[in-house]
């Protein structure tokens, strides 16, 4: 779905009206994307920590008080119920409703985060001349579940999430370095190569977003993703939870250069 959308601000306008309701990969290049989480205020403190223990796959762009659905950081004029294409709402391990709005679940007590995604360094792939198959073909980015543990933090604990994009081995090196400049987009990849080594049993099955043609001479690369907290939350079976729909993000006002920086050793 493309409607000529040129800012975060007109992303997120068609999505409150209900108009825009497609995957964000490749909408409006150059603004921060991102992934959202929101949580029972009992549990905010137990995420808070889960994803500091967790960097890679949640990296903390914004922390909104209690009870408001309004960005003071990343977007003007943004209502965290109305302004993402898709949510989903969990009830223990479950999914009950995918709303292109989440007016009728909202509560005094939520508390909402939200975390940067790898969406936000493809234009500076693309910019170096690496592919971006999802975007070529069209399709949501490719997701998994692996075998790696996350570092639990009270009630939160589960497995890592990984989006994945194929290519050459010299653009995997290359990819290595560029989105190295993004440790709040989840920076550098977690794997390259082999994807059983990581649990992943077949790469044309993930089990979020869509299958993308891997050529003969490429290989996965694998980055950590956003949608981790969602496996976290089945895992853990966490009474009330809401997120973004995989693929489907909160659209900022923030630029990519707003978050390029050294990566950390950690």
């Amino acid at each position: 779905m493309s409607l000529n959308l040129n800012t975060g601000s007109e992303v997120r306008a068609q999505c409150r009206k209900g108009d825009f309701t497609a995957p964000t990969a490749g909408q409006v290049p150059g603004f921060v994307q991102a992934n959202l989480v929101i949580v029972p205020a009992e549990f905010a403190y137990d995420f808070l920590l889960f994803c500091q223990r967790n960097p890679k796959p949640c990296p903390i762009l914004e922390v909104l008080d209690k009870g408001s659905p309004q960005t003071r950081l990343i977007a003007t004029d943004a209502d965290l119920r109305t302004d993402l294409p898709k949510y989903r709402v969990y009830e223990s391990d479950k999914i009950i409703d995918e709303p292109n709005n989440i007016n009728k679940y909202w509560r005094d007590d939520l508390v909402s985060f939200l975390l940067g995604c790898s969406f936000t360094f493809d234009r500076a792939l693309r910019e170096n001349g690496i592919p971006v198959r999802h975007e070529d073909e069209g399709r949501n980015v490719p997701m998994y579940r692996t075998n790696i543990p996350c570092k639990s933090a009270g009630v939160f604990q589960g497995p890592l999430v990984v989006s994945m994009r194929p290519m050459t081995a010299d653009f995997a090196l290359q990819a290595s370095r560029i989105t190295g400049r993004f440790p709040r987009a989840h920076g550098s990849p977690v794997h390259l190569g082999d994807p059983s080594q990581i649990g992943i049993g077949n790469i044309n099955r993930p089990d979020y977003g869509e299958s993308v043609t891997i050529h003969t001479n490429e290989i996965p690369v694998f980055w950590a993703c956003g949608v981790t907290p969602q496996a976290v939350a089945v895992a853990s079976k966490i009474p009330f939870l809401i997120t973004h729909s995989p693929g489907h993000m909160f659209v900022s006002d923030w630029t990519d250069n707003q978050l390029e920086g050294e990566e950390k050793v950690r």
